[in-house]
């Protein structure tokens, strides 16, 4: 299956990597210019997808500058050592807690092989080590230039994981969001928060929300999937969602009930509609299970139990960022 291309916004071209075949599951984002760069590679079962489509773009091998991944989960990364080798010249910018792990990836592949089973080789392949003499680190408000009157801002944001970075394009004002937003498949229609184990932080998840809103972007790109307009609306249904999700999780651990389960049970209205081969994907890409593992660390691990998000104390109920 060929990747389908499209331009979202001025010098910015989506490429559909298709994890596992899937149409509109996965985006990676090339910005043109005199130093071209790439957002997101997916995964390294996609690499072959992301090539073809990068090669239809006219990105040959010595043209391509910059790699930029907003965090090292491998439905994002998980490419980076494939395609550094494909493309010599370019660098790879990554979150200085993500460095190492694309330097030596034994560790993150043994994490996620416990996490994924038989889904790692089947869906979404491994992750090969990129040299360290190619790895660049990215801290808050450093810059990637694609040209001489454009660059990508990172914006440190962790919450999803503590390795994550947003990216600011100074020419389009698209904001590549990663996953800190959450996941929102256009054929599924509903956006879900994403909450994983092991970093997963309510407080600093929507505090970068609010980071991405004080930037005032054009539109939100997710990698899961595409553009959306309306970005302060999104920001503020996202922040809703977490806190929405994040409560009945709470509610549900201090009673000793199933975390997945009460979630399943609160949030069953919003797959209404839904065709059930969206759900599996969505279910598959991001599941009430691994959420509910999230919360359930975050719960366990954070300082004071006694600081709870519980319905009544979120403050901003209708979760607004004015």
């Amino acid at each position: 299956m060929t990747a389908a291309t499209r331009e979202i916004a001025p010098g910015v071209v989506e490429i559909d990597t298709l994890l596992g075949g899937w149409e509109r599951v996965t985006a990676g984002y090339l910005l043109p210019g005199p130093s071209p760069v790439l957002v997101e590679t997916g995964s390294q079962s996609s690499v072959p997808t992301l090539l073809e489509a990068l090669d239809a773009l006219g990105v040959d091998a010595a043209a391509l500058a910059g790699v930029v991944v907003t965090h090292i989960h491998l439905d994002h990364a998980g490419g980076v050592g494939d395609v550094a080798r494909a493309f010599p010249a370019a660098t790879v910018y990554v979150h200085e807690k993500g460095a190492r792990h694309l330097v030596d990836p034994t560790r993150l592949i043994d994490s996620a092989a416990r996490v994924y089973g038989p889904l790692l080789d089947s869906l979404y392949g491994r992750l090969d080590p990129t040299p360290a003499e190619r790895v660049r680190v990215l801290g808050d408000g450093d810059e990637v230039r694609i040209g001489p009157d454009r660059v990508l801002v990172a914006i440190d944001s962790p919450g999803h994981a503590k390795h994550h970075l947003g990216l600011h394009d100074s020419s389009s004002g698209v904001l590549f969001a990663g996953d800190a937003v959450g996941v929102r498949l256009p054929d599924a229609g509903v956006l879900r928060p994403s909450t994983p184990p092991p970093d997963f932080d309510l407080d600093l998840a929507i505090a970068s929300l609010h980071r991405f809103a004080e930037r005032r972007p054009s539109a939100l790109a997710l990698a899961h999937y595409g553009p959306l307009p309306e970005p302060e609306a999104v920001l503020a249904e996202a922040e809703e969602t977490l806190r929405r999700w994040a409560a009945v999780a709470e509610r549900a651990w201090r009673d000793g009930r199933d975390i997945a389960a009460a979630l399943e049970t609160a949030f069953a209205a919003d797959m209404t509609g839904v065709e059930p081969s969206q759900a599996t994907k969505l279910d598959t890409l991001n599941g009430v299970h691994s959420n509910a593992a999230g919360f359930r660390r975050w719960l366990e691990t954070r300082p004071s139990h006694d600081h709870s998000p519980a319905a009544g104390e979120f403050g901003k109920g209708s979760g607004g960022l004015a």
